[in-house]
C-alpha cells in the first residue's frame, strides 16, 4: 500500500464497517424487547430476567486477553465472522425451549460481541488514514442508531412471525458476515501500524498506557453518571417526577438517543480539526451546562435542551476511540481491549450508582448531582498530553 492511499480515508469500507457495527448492534439489543414475552413463556421473575443481562456482558471481562489473542492471529476475521454468530444467536432467542438455553445464547453472543468491538475500531483506524476522528464517527453513529432501530426490527418480527419465528432473521447475518470476508479478508489491522523494530509485550504495554488510562478513566466516570442517570431513568423522570404521559416519556428517550446518534457522528471530525483535547474540553465544559437547563424547564421546552444534551452527553465516544489509537501504535487491538473494559466497568458501576442515588434523593436532585460531578472531568481533560 502507498503512503498516498495509506492516508486516504477510504469512505466505502468505512462506511461499511459503520453498517455492520449497525447491524451487529441491532441483533445484540433483541434483549430488552423480548424480555417480557420470555417472562411470560417460562414463567420467571422479573430478578431471575435480569441475569440475562449480567450473562451477555460478563464476556467483556475477558477484553484485554481478546486483545492479545487478535494482535496474535488475523484480527480481521473477528469482524467478518461474529454479525454472523450474534445474528444466530439473537435470531433464536424465541425459538429457545429452556431459560438454559436462552442463556447459553446470550453468553455465546456476549463472546461475539466482544470478538467485533475490541478490534474494529482499529480497522476503522486503518480505513481512514489520516481522519481518525471523522471514521470512529461513523463507527460510533452506526452503533447509536442501533439502540433506536433494534426494538423496532425485533418487534416487527415478532408481529409478522409469532415468537417462535425470529430465526428467521437470521439470513441478514449471513449475508453481512459474507460481504465482509469479500471486501476486507485482505485488510491487515496491528502488524501495519508498527514502524519497524522489535514489538515490546503485552505487559510492558499495559504499563506504559497505565497513566494514560487513569486520565481517561477520570474523564469517563466523572461523566458517567449523569450519562447511565439518563439512558436508564429519562422516561421514569417524565413519567413519574414530571407527570408526563408515557408517550411523552418514551418520545423523550428516543429523541435523546438520536441527539446523541447526531453527536457521535460529528464530534471526530471535528476533533480531527480542532484536537482531540480541544473537542474534550469543549464537551466537558458545556455538558453540566445543558444539564441544569434541562432540569429547569418543564414540558416541550425542555426537549429542546434534552437534544443539546444527547448531543454533548454521546460527542466523546469517537474522540476517546480515536485518542485510544493515536495513542499505541505498536498494539492497537490491545489498547482498544483495555479501553473496552474500562468502559465496560465505569458504565456497570455508574448505573447503580445513579439508581442508589435516584432511590435515595429523587432523579431530579440526582441529575443536578451528577451535572455537578461531570464537572471533575474538566482537570483530567487538562492533563491530557496529546503527543
Amino acid at each position: 500500500m502507498s503512503k498516498q492511499q495509506h492516508n486516504k480515508f477510504q469512505t466505502g469500507n468505512v462506511i461499511l464497517i459503520s453498517l455492520t457495527h449497525n447491524l451487529h448492534d441491532i441483533y445484540s439489543s433483541f434483549l430488552a424487547p423480548l424480555r417480557p414475552l420470555l417472562i411470560e413463556k417460562f414463567g420467571i421473575s422479573l430478578s431471575v430476567a435480569a441475569l440475562w443481562d449480567l450473562v451477555q456482558r460478563v464476556p467483556w471481562l475477558l477484553n484485554p486477553l481478546i486483545g492479545i489473542i487478535a494482535e496474535k492471529t488475523a484480527a480481521r476475521y473477528f469482524v467478518i465472522v461474529t454479525p454472523a454468530i450474534t445474528a444466530i444467536t439473537m435470531s433464536l432467542l424465541g425459538v429457545a425451549p429452556t431459560y438454559t438455553m436462552v442463556t447459553i445464547l446470550l453468553f455465546v453472543m456476549g463472546i461475539s460481541a466482544a470478538l467485533f468491538h475490541v478490534p474494529s475500531p482499529v480497522m476503522v483506524k486503518k480505513l481512514s488514514g489520516n481522519q481518525t476522528g471523522k471514521g470512529m464517527s461513523y463507527y460510533m453513529f452506526g452503533g447509536e442508531m442501533a439502540r433506536t432501530i433494534g426494538p423496532l426490527v425485533i418487534t416487527g418480527a415478532v408481529t409478522l412471525w409469532g415468537l417462535e419465528g425470529t430465526w428467521k432473521l437470521i439470513p441478514f447475518g449471513l449475508i453481512a458476515s459474507f460481504i465482509l470476508y469479500l471486501r476486507l479478508r485482505k485488510i491487515k489491522i496491528s502488524s501495519d501500524f508498527r514502524k519497524g523494530g522489535e514489538s515490546i509485550g503485552f505487559w510492558k504495554t499495559f504499563k506504559n498506557l497505565l497513566p494514560f488510562f487513569a486520565i481517561l478513566v477520570g474523564i469517563t466516570f466523572f461523566r458517567a453518571i449523569m450519562k447511565s442517570g439518563l439512558t436508564a431513568f429519562l422516561p421514569t423522570y417524565y413519567f413519574i417526577e414530571k407527570e408526563e404521559t408515557l408517550w411523552f416519556a418514551n418520545s423523550a428517550l428516543a429523541i435523546f438517543q438520536l441527539a446523541g446518534a447526531a453527536g457521535t457522528l460529528v464530534s471526530g471530525t471535528i476533533s480531527d480539526k480542532i484536537g482531540r483535547k480541544n473537542a474534550l474540553l469543549i464537551i466537558a465544559v458545556i455538558t453540566p451546562v445543558l444539564m441544569y437547563l434541562f432540569i429547569s424547564v418543564s414540558g416541550f421546552w425542555s426537549f429542546a435542551f434534552l437534544v443539546g444534551l444527547g448531543f454533548f452527553i454521546f460527542a466523546p465516544g469517537p474522540v476517546l476511540l480515536a485518542l485510544v489509537q493515536d495513542r499505541e501504535k505498536d498494539k492497537p487491538v490491545f489498547a482498544n481491549s483495555i479501553y473496552m473494559t474500562v468502559s465496560f466497568i465505569t458504565a456497570s458501576i455508574s448505573v447503580v450508582l445513579a439508581g442508589l442515588l435516584g432511590d435515595w434523593m429523587g432523579l431530579e436532585s440526582m441529575y443536578k448531582l451528577s451535572a455537578f460531578l461531570a464537572l471533575g472531568a474538566i482537570p483530567f481533560v487538562l492533563l491530557l498530553r496529546i503527543d
